[in-house]
């Protein structure tokens, strides 16, 4: 295992990265973003090795995928063994057990004591797109109903659900129809203040399905128990449960997007548990395969076998490679108690960001839960206005200095942290006095 300490040697990025982002330029689409130009040799726990040899703390774990840490000896040992078998044959074509185990995982541990089923897929974009293909087969309704700031993935679908126009949604249109936003539940930003934001978003939601949708018309109700790209923002007590309420009134399938907060993330195995609500289809990928591709929706066992025979799958769905890797995650997540493991993360975080809160006005809120939370960025008057210039050139320098932070949020303001959960406390608090000194310097 790589030692895990932070090592700068060279300016970042160094020489070799500055010549592979060269390469980039002349050979990759330049439509794919990115965050800096340091690029990845080797990694492990929660360090990533440069091709310069640098030794970079990881705050993003390729945007909470690796909540395991990188290539954990577990994940590394099943993949191996996996691959020495066979490597794909196509569940629905020559079925394997690996498929079948990680069901029987996703079942028991998604939320509810109902009989469940599931379906493995590739991508979060899938998992959403195919949870709503369910919903609409259940109920045999056709709309869709999803809130501001929300992300849901890039397939036409998951774009028409996507709330951000730059960049995710700028020219791809049309996209698909019947499919509504309502105002999303944000406590910092609710014009009559935190304390009343539940009900008066709740009541805003209701409104305006009935009046511009109806609620005969509305297959599912979308929503992310901790919005991710949208700014990590976590609705109010209270907003879930008003939300199931509906639901259960007017038979919609209430969807809980757990693709970036689920497995661990936040404290408990899925985010939405925070809430004390199951929802009738949970979404999930990232963290699920520790480190490799795959995604899953699941929910009640009525609604997930609404769809016709054949109506879901795919070819790599499911993968045996991807299978072998989300069980040994899977395994290390209880064995070595991540949910708890973030509850201690999330506790050093909240009192480093509350000391960087203290000495800096711009920080507007912190907020998030276990190990994904954020600092949203604001003018220091008062005024609330997001300063999007600040929050990158605070990723910027925490870059330089070897600590990979990023940004998220409809406004480009927020600075969010998924440190992988095996990240060691001292490493936290390295990253966390590196942010502070890319403040000050961002500040002048």
């Amino acid at each position: 295992m790589i030692e895990q300490r932070r090592i700068v040697r060279t300016a970042l990025p160094g020489p070799v990265s500055a010549e592979l982002a060269g390469r980039r330029r002349a050979e990759v689409s330049a439509a794919v973003s990115g965050g800096n130009d340091i690029y990845v040799a080797e990694a492990s726990g929660a360090i990533l090795v440069d091709v310069d040899g640098n030794r970079l703390i990881d705050f993003g774990s390729g945007i909470g995928v690796a909540s395991v840490g990188h290539s954990h000896p577990k994940v590394v040992e099943a993949v191996t063994a996996q691959a020495s078998g066979y490597g794909h044959t196509c569940f629905m074509v020559s079925p394997y057990g690996g498929y079948l185990d990680l069901c029987r995982e996703l079942n028991a541990r998604t939320p509810g004591d109902f009989e469940k089923r599931s379906v493995l897929l590739n991508t979060g974009a899938e998992a959403v797109e195919n949870a709503v293909k369910i919903a609409r087969a259940h109920t045999g309704r056709p709309a869709v109903v999803v809130f501001d700031h929300a992300y849901h993935g890039r397939t036409n679908l998951t774009m028409a659900m996507t709330a951000k126009v730059q960049p995710y949604k700028d020219g791809f249109g049309p996209f698909a129809p019947e499919v509504y936003r309502v105002p999303m539940a944000y406590p910092y930003r609710w014009p009559t203040g935190p304390q009343h934001c539940a009900e008066e978003a709740f009541a805003e939601f209701a409104s305006r399905v009935h009046l511009q949708v109806g609620e005969d018309h509305v297959a599912a109700v979308v929503l992310e128990p901790i919005q991710g790209e949208g700014g990590f923002i976590v609705p109010p007590p209270g907003f879930w449960r008003l939300l199931r309420e509906w639901c259960d009134q007017h038979g919609v399938v209430l969807v809980a997007d757990e693709v970036q907060s689920g497995f661990c993330r936040t404290g408990d195995w899925f985010a939405v548990e925070h809430e004390g609500v199951v929802p009738d289809l949970v979404t999930s990928a990232k963290a699920l395969g520790g480190g490799l591709p795959i995604a899953a929706v699941t929910g009640r066992a009525e609604m997930m076998d609404a769809p016709v025979p054949g109506g879901l799958g795919g070819t790599f769905g499911g993968n045996p490679l991807s299978c072998a890797a989300s069980l040994a995650a899977i395994e290390v997540m209880e064995s070595e108690d991540l949910a708890g493991r973030a509850r201690q993360l999330g506790a050093i975080l909240t009192s480093r960001l509350e000391g960087l809160a203290g000495s800096f006005p711009q920080v507007g809120e912190i907020r998030g839960r276990g190990a994904m939370m954020a600092i949203e960025l604001v003018t220091p008057d008062g005024s609330k206005s997001p300063d999007a210039a600040l929050a990158k050139a605070v990723v910027a320098g925490c870059a330089k200095r070897g600590v990979v932070m990023l940004s998220c949020g409809s406004y480009g303001n927020v600075i969010r942290m998924l440190p992988p959960l095996v990240t060691a406390f001292d490493l936290v608090d390295d990253a966390m006095d590196v942010l502070a000194e890319a403040f000050a310097e961002a500040v002048g």
